[in-house]
């Protein structure tokens, strides 16, 4: 094999490669579930993860919801920041690459709302205001759990 014909080989293959990883980062893995959502596919620890990372932030509107019935933006700012984006720092790849992107794009959403919602108590934003970011926050979650759920799958016995 000549060297033309061997880097042509090789840019082909790096391509074919990059297409393929491209196809399961949008994808993730995924199948439909019997109601229709889309069932991502994680390990036990992975779905238990997440799992724990959707209530904490169930906890986040909670103590939002409190702090803005008590005229106390600062439980607000501080409450809403701990389910912003730099809990997002250390996602292991491996689970990123599992996800859907259009997951992967709402969650993010879902972070950066959460720290607007603590830049917005912090600059004196009014209470009503913050309950309408929260309503929209609260659209989203509930759009990503009309459409996701997540099944925990066994390694393939040896």
């Amino acid at each position: 094999m000549t060297a033309r014909a061997l880097s042509i080989t090789a840019i082909a293959l790096w391509f074919v490669t990059i297409a393929v990883a491209a196809f399961f980062f949008v994808r993730g893995q995924t199948q439909v579930a019997p109601d229709g959502r889309t069932t991502v596919l994680l390990g036990s620890d992975e779905r238990n993860l997440v799992l724990s990372e959707m209530r904490s932030m169930l906890d986040t509107v909670q103590m939002v919801v409190e702090g803005v019935k008590e005229g106390d933006m600062k439980q607000v700012a501080q409450a809403a920041r701990a389910s912003g984006m730099a809990t997002t720092a250390d996602v292991n790849p491996a689970l990123m690459a599992k996800l859907p992107l259009e997951f992967k794009q709402l969650g993010l959403s879902v972070h950066k709302r959460f720290d607007e919602i603590a830049t917005a108590a912090d600059s004196g934003t009014s209470r009503e205001q913050v309950l309408a970011t929260l309503s929209t926050q609260l659209s989203a979650c509930v759009a990503c759990h009309a459409s996701y759920r997540f099944d925990a799958v066994t390694p393939a016995a040896k």
